[in-house]
């Protein structure tokens, strides 16, 4: 990878094996360059602290990701794609002003297709019944239970419904989402961004990131915050972590001493979903995909799909699908996946698709070492999960990101607002 402005800015920062604290209060490291993060280092900066901000990957963004793998044509974004909730979302202004374009969601897909074929005019108008209310059965009643016990008073219908909410919104099946949690959410306008990924790389552009530099360890024992990275060692007076949910129950950053009993049972009620998308590149001279409209694929047993059809103009089809079943996709590899969208797709367009499908690409963020995951997802029973994990530890290490983002959990606008919020934490303790 060709050295650039950012790369080298950071180098001379970790230059050293060690690189003591200088001024204000002492430098502050950001571990992880998502949305949190790049906020957390931007909010430092502009207030004159010294920060060093570290990322594992070779690229910024985190789970805000323009895919470019099926060519500059086919585009697609891997992860966020949506401006959730825009009335709040910061990134509203940020995208307007920019002048991306926006796409308008069409609401129901025109197509299902059940068990490979057109679904009849009576299947159609039980799905639709059964979200029909479904928001008023998932609001809480006086107990944290799951979205699929919450369903469940709404009959057949309204279970199936929750389940592809569950699954086609969060990237978890509904067994495993707090019903209390779940309505915390933002609700309001969304906006369908056309490289919401290229979006946060251009915002966060001229930011100093030491790339390619995956944390190792912490150990917060001392006077000093202590990281372990592959690029050396930083000695620092305050640490941000914004690394994704299942990073660290997976215990890919050893923390000495162990973390407090209070954050490992915050960690312990949260895990990630496994929310997936599989482009499609097709020849467009043989198949329009926008000329059919977004289509849903429900197969008895298997995971349902639902298809983006040549979103934004694109000769492109975008299969999205989350749950256990996306779990076992994604260890099944690329090759396994590409086929399923691939076979689910012909099923739609008939005869026409044989042979349009070009190339392919798994967004598979489960078998992602740096996310292991799609979205936060809090268990049922412990909707206080998010709140507890933003308690520093030692009074210098914070933790912030789309999992602690309260009502704005699960979006790039939440996880921004969070890393801004820990970064003013740091300020305070900092007396910067």
């Amino acid at each position: 990878m060709s050295p650039t402005r950012r790369t080298i800015l950071a180098a001379a920062v970790l230059a050293a094996p060690s690189v003591r604290a200088a001024t204000r209060g002492g430098s502050v490291a950001v571990v992880g360059a998502g949305a949190a993060g790049l906020a957390a280092a931007s909010a430092l900066r502009a207030a004159g602290q010294d920060v060093v901000l570290v990322e594992a990957r070779d690229r910024i963004g985190g789970r805000a990701f323009t895919d470019r793998s099926l060519g500059p044509d086919c585009r697609f974004d891997a992860g966020a794609e949506y401006i959730h909730w825009a009335e709040r979302n910061p990134w509203a202004p940020v995208a307007r002003a920019s002048g991306v374009r926006f796409a308008q969601e069409s609401g129901w897909a025109r197509t299902l297709m059940i068990d490979g074929r057109p679904a009849t005019d009576a299947e159609n108008a039980s799905r639709r019944a059964g979200f029909s209310g479904l928001d008023a059965l998932l609001a809480p009643k006086g107990r944290d239970t799951s979205l699929a016990e919450a369903a469940r008073a709404g009959g057949p219908n309204a279970e199936g419904a929750a389940a592809g909410l569950s699954r086609l919104s969060l990237g978890e099946d509904p067994e495993r989402v707090s019903a209390v949690d779940y309505d915390r959410l933002w609700s309001g306008t969304d906006l369908w961004v056309d490289g919401y990924g290229d979006l946060v790389a251009r915002r966060f552009a001229d930011l100093p990131v030491r790339l390619s530099c995956p944390v190792r360890a912490i150990d917060w024992s001392g006077k000093t915050v202590r990281i372990d990275t592959a690029c050396g060692t930083l000695a620092v007076a305050a640490a941000i972590v914004t690394v994704p949910v299942g990073v660290l129950r997976e215990g890919a950053i050893r923390f000495t001493p162990g973390l407090p009993d209070g954050t490992a049972a915050a960690l312990d009620g949260l895990h990630m979903g496994a929310y997936t998308k599989i482009g499609l590149r097709l020849d467009p001279a043989k198949v329009d995909p926008a000329a059919l409209g977004d289509a849903v694929s429900v197969i008895t047993g298997g995971p349902t799909v639902y298809f983006e059809m040549g979103p934004f103009g694109r000769a492109i089809a975008v299969a999205n699908l989350g749950g256990d079943l996306a779990r076992d996709l994604c260890r099944a590899g690329e090759p396994a996946a590409i086929a399923l969208a691939t076979e689910r797709l012909g099923a739609i367009l008939g005869a026409k698709a044989q042979c349009a499908v070009l190339a392919g690409r798994l967004a598979g963020w489960w078998t992602d070492p740096h996310a292991r995951g799609s979205y936060s997802i809090v268990e049922p029973g412990h909707a206080e999960a998010r709140e507890r994990l933003r308690d520093p530890v030692g009074g210098r290490v914070f933790f912030a990101g789309e999992a602690l983002a309260g009502g704005g959990a699960m979006t790039v606008g939440g996880a921004t607002l969070d890393g801004e919020r820990a970064a003013q934490e740091v300020l305070k303790v900092l007396g910067a």
